[in-house]
């Protein structure tokens, strides 16, 4: 069969070019570019709209072909485990940098500021923990697939694909439909990448437009700041602990998922890369329960970004207020928010929101100086999404490692650019529910999913199935 030509790569050149119009408007017509605020966030609802069905699909064919039940419990305990100490890691390099910039000294809070940041703690008012944990059990089977929230769609798939394990080969052509709608599901949302361009026109547009050139230089060394920060964290903390455990380059696999970070960056949302993100952890060798549990249990728990932003953040506006934190007030105040910021890593603006609930309820005098962030919080929005995303893509290889469910082999094949990610489908059907074996996968735990047919092989060439 001959070759089918991957045209996406001029989808993500015209990304590109969006993102470049959309700046020139809004320096331009601001006035026209915060109308177009809807072309941006039509499109992330149109990629949030995929993210329940993504996530049920991986999950329950992950656990449906794994015959020990414990072995799920195994890669969520360790995956929990991981992100609290990484969030831990996050936490104490935020406030060291904050206490080292001092970033809020001699600025003036004005009266917009202050009625800003009240709005902010309205919107973002604090979550008690019995409320979180309720929070994730849906109001029937199916409501968590039209709330739209990830925790509700985790527990609903997990209860699915520990039924179906216990049915055995009952349960197979079960499986077999399930992976059928996986494949659909999967070029719904190959079709829908094709509005990108449009998305990240309209939500750049709107940004630049309401925010302009004024609030960056004023608000210049925190925003530089933090940044350099997420670099620090990603290249160096999350890049040596990725090299060390498993040998694999920080660099490789960042440049392997340059499509989904050009996506956040255009949308500020890590959210609209989660689907794409479930597809090339698999096509790059973690086995699918690890993936399936891995990337969305992340995306609530492991905030590394919202961490480092919740840190600097508060640092921030306490100085900038005149009442400098002192470090056991640090450290007791960012442990409170942390644990509040659980599920805000994929939402827009959300970080702003929860600082402000945070601080409403630990320390209420600080709320108003919220305000004085409001203009650039969108794009330490879009630092947060990244270093959230690079965290969760970076957890996913290590626990698969530690799980010995990823292949080596392959990884390095992929990464070479030897075996290309199938753009058109987001399926790799030749790579199947785990990784080969290679002396790095637990091969008798697993399973292979039921199919009509022998799972055909990839293509050195194409990477498309023959």
């Amino acid at each position: 069969m001959a070759a089918r030509r991957d045209r996406t790569h001029y989808l993500y050149i015209a990304v590109i070019a969006a993102v470049l119009l959309g700046i020139v408007v809004g320096f331009a017509a601001p006035g026209v570019a915060v109308e177009l605020k809807p072309l941006g966030t039509g499109f992330v609802n149109l990629i949030k709209m995929m993210i329940s069905p993504v996530i049920f699909c991986t999950i329950v064919l992950g656990i449906g072909s794994v015959r020990k039940a414990a072995k799920v419990g195994a890669v969520g305990g360790l995956a929990l485990g991981y992100f609290m100490a990484m969030s831990t890691v996050a936490l104490a390099i935020g406030l060291l940098v904050g206490n080292l910039l001092e970033p809020g000294s001699g600025l003036q809070l004005t009266e917009a500021a202050r009625s800003a940041g009240e709005a902010q703690a309205k919107a973002g008012g604090a979550e008690s923990t019995p409320e979180f944990l309720l929070g994730i059990i849906p109001t029937t089977l199916v409501s968590a697939f039209t709330g739209g929230e990830v925790l509700q769609t985790l527990l609903v798939a997990l209860l699915c694909g520990f039924a179906l394990q216990a049915m055995g080969t009952a349960g197979e052509p079960v499986l077999r439909g399930i992976g059928h709608v996986q494949k659909l599901v999967f070029r719904v949302l190959a079709m829908i990448m094709w509005a990108a361009p449009v998305g990240a026109f309209g939500a750049i547009a709107a940004v630049v437009g309401a925010t302009g050139i004024d609030a960056l230089k004023s608000l210049a060394v925190i925003m530089i700041g933090f940044y350099t920060t997420c670099l620090l964290f990603v290249f160096v903390v999350l890049g040596t602990l990725l090299r060390v455990c498993t040998g694999v380059s920080v660099f490789s696999l960042l440049r392997y998922l340059g499509r989904e970070f050009l996506l956040i960056l255009s949308t500020s949302s890590s959210e609209s890369a989660l689907p794409r993100l479930i597809a090339k952890m698999e096509h790059l060798g973690v086995s699918r329960p690890v993936t399936g549990i891995t990337v969305p249990t992340g995306y609530s728990f492991n905030l590394d970004g919202t961490a480092i932003y919740l840190t600097m953040s508060s640092l921030f506006v306490a100085e900038a207020m005149g009442t400098p934190l002192a470090l056991g007030e640090q450290i007791s105040l960012l442990l409170f928010m942390i644990i509040a910021s659980k599920g805000a890593a994929g939402v827009t603006g959300a970080g702003l929101a929860t600082l402000a609930g945070g601080l409403q309820s630990h320390r209420p005098e600080l709320v108003d100086g919220v305000g004085l962030i409001v203009g650039i919080d969108r794009f330490m929005s879009e630092a947060r999404a990244l270093t959230n995303f690079a965290g969760n893509a970076v957890a996913t290889v290590l626990i698969g490692t530690w799980t010995k469910e990823f292949d080596r082999d392959r990884a390095a094949e992929v990464l070479a650019g030897r075996l290309p990610f199938d753009e058109e489908t987001l399926v790799d059907d030749a790579h199947g529910t785990q990784p080969a074996a290679t002396g790095t996968t637990a091969a008798p735990d697993t399973a292979p999913t039921p199919t009509a047919a022998p799972v055909p092989a990839h293509n050195p060439k194409d990477g498309v199935p023959v």
